[in-house]
């Protein structure tokens, strides 16, 4: 029978991409979102449902409902946000029969909220960015700096700025902000697949074409340096399962220092379908670890220089009212 897979945040790329490659592998899925409107509730043969915010007080009770009435054998988040929930509610949908794949509470809180990120990075000595909070601005890197929200996802809210003034204005602006130095190189993710016995597959890719957030053009390249830092990285917030890094190669710069790790998303990245056409059996050894089978890692190898555009497509249109 056909693996039945719940796909939260279908509204935004990673959800959208990772419910439409599990159709492909045959999977039956039912797509949530906290957006009505979510493009992913209108792919073909998905069962939408609508979820409340993880931070709402419902979110609870919401996952569960479809969980219990329509018994998927899986869940898998693409919601930064969601992922604490998740992990609190491993027993009551492991109970309803539903599996899940998510790292500890300390490896969420790691990739969740970034000024812990660069702390975790810094005391395993991975090269990040320099990290303050609102009130150390004060020691703050001299030059062009980054202000972001602490906790967020798709480059919402991230604004650079040139003087440790404007970036104390644009904490007044950002929910709970932090403060970087900006970076300057060729910008990468990293697409990554951790088993549980912590073993990686890594399939590198410059982000060539950023638009909010999202790689819209990426190629993919080998890259030594890079790679063990990835690793790196991966080996020190302690994440299993489907998950991306991201950072930059700085031309400017030889040796230590050459490659900046900038953040870890303990889910699938928006791109990754750039790492599926470069021959990467990702999704579908995805699924052989969520059911605990053995992730083939031969099969995650990949090419280099396979280049993936991204593009709108409709996929329906209507008349009316609708939800």
């Amino acid at each position: 029978m056909p693996k039945r897979i719940l796909v939260t945040g279908v509204g935004s790329a990673p959800g959208f991409d990772l419910a439409r490659s599990l159709q492909q592998l045959g999977c039956k899925v039912l797509g949530a979102d906290a957006d009505p409107h979510a493009a992913g509730l209108l792919l073909p043969e998905v069962t939408a449902h609508i979820l409340p915010s993880a931070v709402d007080a419902a979110y609870r009770a919401a996952l569960l409902r479809p969980c219990a009435k329509a018994r998927p054998d899986a869940v898998l988040s693409t919601v930064e946000r969601e992922l604490p929930r998740m992990v609190a509610l491993r027993r009551p949908l492991a109970d309803l029969g539903v599996t899940t794949w998510l790292p500890d509470r300390d490896a969420v809180a790691a990739c969740g909220d970034k000024a812990r990120f660069a702390v975790v990075l810094a005391e395993h000595g991975v090269p990040t960015p320099r990290t303050v909070l609102p009130d150390e601005l004060d020691r703050a890197p001299d030059g062009p700096l980054v202000v972001k929200p602490r906790h967020g996802q798709g480059a919402k809210g991230v604004h650079v700025c040139q003087t440790r003034k404007q970036a104390r204005v644009l904490c007044e602006l950002i929910p709970a902000p932090i403060v970087q130095e900006h970076v300057r190189g060729q910008e990468f993710t990293a697409d990554c697949l951790v088993d549980r016995a912590g073993r990686a597959s890594v399939v590198l890719r410059y982000r060539l074409l950023v638009k909010g957030g999202l790689a819209v053009v990426s190629r993919t390249f080998t890259d030594p340096d890079a790679e063990e830092h990835v690793r790196a990285a991966l080996a020190a917030t302690g994440v299993t399962g489907a998950c991306c890094v991201q950072g930059f190669i700085r031309d400017d710069v030889e040796g230590p220092g050459r490659v900046v790790i900038t953040e870890a998303n303990a889910r699938v990245a928006g791109g990754f379908p750039a790492s599926v056409a470069a021959g990467a059996d990702y999704v579908g050894q995805y699924l052989r670890g969520l059911f605990r089978q053995d992730i083939d890692h031969s099969r995650l190898t990949y090419k280099p220089d396979i280049t993936l555009t991204r593009y709108v497509e409709t996929l329906t249109s209507s008349e009316g009212t609708t939800r």
